[in-house]
């Protein structure tokens, strides 16, 4: 197998960058280029060079991990020098010429899964820890990572194994029908296998959205306070905010962190009449957002009355998950009454008055059971269908058993059951998968 060579850090400038070789010829490639004998898993201060005409590439701390105690299983080098983009560039390209070859999308991580140092759930968790946009992500990822999805399928999958054992035997040399009483200890064990794997299935509603977040996109007639609002939330001046109406004539995103839940906030355009070309495109934008959206803020202005365009949106987000927001309490002509609505928050966007409960209703709109209490959640839409696809054998298994088909129709499920759960740990993975999951990784991971 090919030496692969990457940079691990991000690309740019920086003090420090890393690259990284793994295969059987890094060490070598090492040595070549100036590298002194060094001892293992301890960084060594060196100069490289460039073996063709002795030309210095930098100083660097160099560290070797000999196989298989390394990340990938393999002999892995990791080079830590100055982050310039040049320098990168002329130590990745000496590599190149020494025989190595640029890695792939999450080739590291790839050859860790090939040499067991890692399983397929460990190696997704790898990269969802690198995507991770708040604590709670992260601490899902790191569960995940060491283990813990692992760990919980593994007593599941054991006692379906057993139940696989017993039917087999009963199959191949009991010429008489299986004991009720057997058939039936069967049923219960495959009922509490069921249950173990619906339980992990219906942690993906929270699971989701702390891996994609939610879109939350703000609403309302011009001058209502939508882009004071949606600088109170994410806490800067992000959007101009002018008293014209109008100003918004585009949509504005930023991602903000409630509670552990990456919130994706978007101001957009004013609704309302209008014969402007360039405001008719951001409205559109507008009416675009709140159809991709996970909840709607519909803003109003509380010192007013309701105008007809108030009216239109109400209307128009009556079936849409929404939350209704009543600005500028802290202006005197401030009506709490005005709408009559009691789920309606009263908020002032210049004073953070009513902003905490706004936070609490966002988060109370959402699914996020388990999030709070710490427990596994499932995060990976690729398990969550494998889990949703087992229990569907699983049921069917244990129908085929109460109804007192013959064996062979209650292996069929089982065995398929098995076969999904595997896949999410990766033993029964096809080579097609593979590909289509670690090209979704970073270059050097």
């Amino acid at each position: 197998m090919n030496t692969i060579v990457a940079l691990s850090t991000p690309r740019g400038r920086g003090a420090i960058a890393v690259i990284r070789l793994s295969g059987m010829d890094a060490i070598a490639i090492a040595q070549r280029m100036g590298l002194n004998e060094a001892e293992d898993r301890r960084a060594t201060l060196t100069t490289l060079t460039r073996p063709t005409n002795n030309e210095t590439l930098d100083q660097v701390l160099l560290t070797c991990f000999r196989a298989p105690h390394s990340l990938t299983g393999e002999d892995v080098v990791e080079i830590s020098c100055h982050g310039s983009p040049a320098v990168v560039r002329n130590i990745i390209d000496t590599t190149l010429e020494l025989g190595a070859v640029l890695a792939g999308p999450g080739e590291f991580t790839l050859r860790a899964l090939s040499n067991g140092k890692i399983n397929l759930a460990q190696a997704e968790a790898i990269r969802d820890l690198v995507a991770a946009q708040t604590d709670a992500a992260v601490k899902q990822a790191s569960r995940q990572l060491h283990g813990e999805l692992s760990k919980a399928l593994g007593p599941l999958k054991e006692k379906l194994v057993e139940a696989i054992v017993v039917l087999e035997s009963a199959l191949e040399f009991v010429e008489d029908d299986l004991p009720a009483v057997r058939a039936h200890e069967i049923e219960t064990d495959l009922a509490t296998v069921s249950a173990g794997v619906e339980k992990l299935a219906k942690t993906y509603a929270a699971g989701r959205l702390l891996q994609e977040g939610i879109n939350v996109t703000i609403t309302g007639r011009p001058n209502v306070g939508k882009s004071s609002l949606f600088n109170s939330l994410v806490e800067r001046e992000r959007a101009i905010v002018t008293d014209i109406p109008g100003t918004t004539r585009d949509t504005l995103t930023e991602i903000i962190d409630l509670d552990g839940i990456p919130v994706i906030l978007t101001d957009t355009a004013g609704l309302r009449e209008t014969t402007d070309g360039i405001e008719t495109l951001g409205m559109e934008r507008t009416r675009r957002a709140m159809g991709d959206s996970d909840l709607v803020l519909v803003v109003l202005d509380g010192s007013a009355e309701l105008g007809p365009s108030d009216h239109d949106l109400l209307s128009h987000t009556e079936n849409s998950h929404r939350l209704i927001v009543r600005n500028k309490s802290d202006l005197p002509e401030f009506a709490a009454s005005c709408l009559g609505e009691p789920q309606a928050i009263n908020v002032s966007a210049r004073t953070g008055e009513g902003l905490a409960t706004l936070r609490s209703a966002i988060l109370a709109s959402l699914s996020n059971n388990g999030i709070e209490d710490g427990s596994l959640l499932i995060t990976n839409a690729r398990h969550y269908d494998l889990l949703r696809s087992a229990q569907r054998e699983l049921n069917d298994a244990r129908a085929a058993l109460r109804d007192r088909h013959s064996e062979e129709l209650v292996l069929a499920p089982l065995h398929n059951a098995l076969r999904f759960l595997g896949q999410i740990t990766g033993e029964t993975t096809t080579e097609d998968i593979l590909s289509e999951i670690f090209a979704t990784f970073c270059i050097g991971k």
